[in-house]
């Protein structure tokens, strides 16, 4: 009884199918759970306790009001009432004249969100390439309800 015994080959191989079923189910996953996802937050921008900016120039102020009335005031000069045609000539011709003065957007905390989004869609179709969003400093807010 002499049996014969055949060595068997080690295999250098890796299985990857283990592999492949854990990517697809995680990749399934993935595929589900993305549209969940909540992608805007709320924001209430007004009030913040952000510093100053220190600048040479005076910049252009562009206030939408609580009824969505718009007042410009363009460097030295007081605040104006315009239209929305008459705020996007008088930017568009000031920012020929300065094309690296700063753009500031005053809008009331109770105003719609997208009447602020047109605003800066006008200022970007003039070709102002940084528009800012004012606040009131949270100090100032302190000190009147102090006083009331």
């Amino acid at each position: 009884m002499s049996r014969h015994r055949q060595r068997r080959k080690l295999k250098a191989d890796i299985n990857v199918v283990p592999y492949i079923d854990v990517m697809l189910v995680l990749l399934i996953i993935f595929m589900v759970t993305a549209p969940l996802l909540n992608l805007g937050v709320d924001v209430d921008l007004p009030k913040s306790k952000a510093s100053m900016i220190d600048q040479k120039k005076d910049p252009v102020i562009a206030v939408i009001t609580h009824d969505g009335r718009y007042l410009l005031k363009l460097e030295d000069a007081k605040y104006e009432p315009v239209s929305g045609a008459e705020l996007e000539a008088k930017v568009r011709a000031f920012h020929d004249q300065n094309p690296d003065v700063a753009v500031y957007i005053a809008a009331d905390g109770k105003l719609a969100y997208q009447q602020v989004m047109d605003l800066m869609v006008v200022l970007q179709n003039i070709g102002i390439p940084h528009v800012a969003l004012m606040s009131r400093p949270a100090q100032m807010d302190a000190g009147k309800a102090g006083k009331r």
